[in-house]
């Protein structure tokens, strides 16, 4: 069957989190999954929604989805595209739909004259990192990525000088 790669819309929303919650099993995050169908419609479907999405479907059924946005370099003086998540479901890895997903991220990074298409795997999912591998994306080993979340996030913005 033909894998067809579509914009997401509203009616995806629970599609969307259902993968999100199987994404977040799969890297043994599933309890750190707080979104919730609405959630999704609202951040990903509001008017200037900084984020968007594509559906992957086969067959008519949806079978897995992306998530990225925009991001910008300085030292490019572009923008770039961050993924944030791309997600096929296991039953259907190993028919190019991931490619798929992600060569249509790349196709609008180029009209958009992005410098950069980038994103973060897991040190521990040998899977992903041989399938980005095998496109040619390499690992930027150099970099830490920090993260200010929850509390501290919290505690740090109510803090003062």
């Amino acid at each position: 069957m033909k894998v067809e790669i579509r914009p997401a819309q509203p009616a995806d929303a629970q599609h969307i989190l259902d993968f999100i919650t199987e994404l977040a099993v799969y890297e043994r995050a599933g309890h750190e999954v707080i979104a919730s169908v609405e959630d999704i419609r609202r951040s990903l479907f509001a008017d200037n929604a900084p984020a968007r999405a594509l559906i992957c479907l086969q067959g008519g059924q949806p079978i897995g989805y992306a998530v990225y946005f925009y991001s910008y370099s300085t030292w490019l003086g572009r923008n770039g595209i961050y993924l944030e998540d791309l997600y096929i479901t296991p039953e259907q890895r190993g028919i190019g739909a991931g490619r798929r997903l992600l060569r249509e991220i790349a196709r609008e990074a180029r009209a958009n004259d992005c410098g950069r298409l980038e994103w973060s795997v897991l040190d521990w999912n040998q899977p992903a990192i041989d399938f980005y591998r095998s496109l040619g994306a390499l690992p930027q080993d150099e970099w830490v990525r920090y993260r200010l979340d929850g509390d501290a996030l919290r505690e740090f913005a109510e803090g003062s000088d």
